[in-house]
């Protein structure tokens, strides 16, 4: 699959795993203030529970967009694909994916990103963890340090505005209902793990 460019043809993605409605709905949606406070609340929550592990960005996002869909009434996608910084991909490689077989499995081993698309705004709960941490990319890391600063936990902006911050988010491909509950049930089981539970 390739890299959807722009708004339009991630639409298309969504309609393709979602339906035309799901699409229409993203492209039409504006964030209010209301959803930005739940959408801040759910990142705190979800950040606060879940361990700082390696590879956990469709689980943290999985788990985000499903915390979303009970408290908002906004249009809420995963996506996976590339994250680069200044234009050298720090997670993906900006390969052809084949979403469905690598999303067929709880917590699949790639080395892509995936983050939540609000309508056209990323939510990224997963790049300051990513950043901040041992195992994080360096270049990601000078990166944080040097735009957003410290103690940070949760990116959101206009997907089409995040090149301004030196970030670029390349989607591959849009998951669906039945991919993001089981990477939901993975993440439930790794927060309960690291709970002792």
């Amino acid at each position: 699959m390739t890299i959807f460019r722009n708004i339009t043809e991630l639409g298309k993605g969504i309609a393709a795993r979602h339906g035309w409605p799901a699409a229409k709905a993203f492209k039409a949606y504006a964030m209010t203030e209301a959803d930005r406070a739940a959408l801040s609340h759910c990142a705190i929550e979800l950040l606060s529970l879940f361990p700082p592990v390696a590879g956990a960005s469709v689980l943290m996002s999985a788990a985000l967009a499903v915390m979303l869909e009970r408290r908002m009434q906004a249009p809420v996608q995963v996506v996976a694909g590339t994250l680069a910084v200044d234009g050298a991909p720090v997670f993906g490689n900006r390969q052809p994916l084949d979403g469905a077989a690598l999303f067929a499995d709880a917590n699949p081993a790639w080395d892509g990103h995936a983050w939540v698309m609000v309508g056209p705004y990323v939510a990224d709960v997963a790049l300051f963890r990513a950043a901040y941490a041992a195992w994080g990319p360096a270049r990601l890391a000078r990166h944080v340090d040097l735009v957003f600063g410290p103690n940070k936990g949760l990116y959101v902006d206009r997907w089409a505005h995040t090149g301004r911050q030196g970030l670029s988010y390349e989607p591959q491909y849009v998951l669906g209902t039945e991919e993001v509950t089981r990477q939901m049930g993975a993440a439930f089981h790794l927060i309960k793990a690291a709970r002792g539970a």
